[in-house]
């Protein structure tokens, strides 16, 4: 019960790495606010674990906001902030990638880390301590050929994760990262563009542990770097890879 008392807030709950999270932190005894932009599969998530669900679209600063207030209004404080929300495009060469793709890319992956920040880092201030976690990837810091920006917003987390901890250290703020291989979600076959044996082969060959991550394995590593075990660790990009970045 390492997450005992505390609330919590994760993006993209609904599905994959953030439903491994949220349900890893229900399980150490955290209120937890199941947010997604598929509200049936945040309500199923939440029903599942006992929290609460939030519809939102984290690339819309109002949807964030109503997502920020709904919190506050149902736990009276945020604690733990986990901006796990993301997408990709399908692999093509970087110059072949649309427009749209690419903006829809930077506002879901990118922007909603500012987004959330600017709503939630004034009531952690406030209160004195928050321990916010953002779910980059392998990709930004071993990117993979045509995911190239993909692999430029994951870099990008990587950065502001380092920056947002410098920043906000003296308001006892903690800010890390957790950097994902490639795992058993729903954005898995986007990755690897098709997903057949042959190319789940190639994949689990560029990882030494021989396996794709779970949402076990994240909810694992984010529940430690949300706690106060983790009181003395801020700016940290963990990779919970396999060993896929060695």
């Amino acid at each position: 019960m390492r997450l005992e008392g505390k609330t919590a807030i994760v993006t993209g709950a609904g599905s994959g790495f953030g439903q491994g999270i949220a349900r890893r932190f229900a399980d150490e005894g955290a209120k937890v606010m199941v947010a997604d932009i598929n509200a049936d599969a945040a309500r199923a998530v939440a029903g599942e674990i006992g929290a609460i669900a939030q519809e939102v679209d984290v690339s819309q600063g109002e949807s964030v906001g109503k997502m920020a207030r709904a919190a506050m209004d149902a736990f009276g404080r945020i604690d733990i902030l986990v901006n796990n929300a993301g997408i990709t495009h399908l692999p093509a060469p970087l110059e072949e990638v649309s427009e749209a793709d690419f903006d829809r890319v930077l506002a879901v992956n990118v922007k909603s880390v500012y987004l959330t920040a600017r709503e939630i880092v004034p009531l952690m201030k406030e209160a004195g301590r928050g321990a916010i976690l953002n779910v980059a990837s392998t990709a930004g810091v071993s990117p993979r050929p045509r995911l190239n920006w993909y692999n430029a917003s994951k870099g990008w987390m990587i950065t502001a994760t380092k920056a947002m901890a410098v920043e906000l250290a003296p308001f006892a703020i903690r800010v890390n990262a957790i950097n994902p291989v490639a795992g058993e979600t729903p954005l898995l076959k986007s990755f690897m563009g098709e997903d057949t044996p042959e190319m789940r082969a190639k994949f689990l060959a560029t990882i030494p542990l021989g396996r794709f991550s779970t949402p076990e394995d994240m909810g694992n590593a984010a529940a430690f770097l949300c706690s106060d075990e983790a009181s003395m660790i801020t700016g940290v990009a963990l990779e919970v890879d396999g060993g896929r970045c060695i």
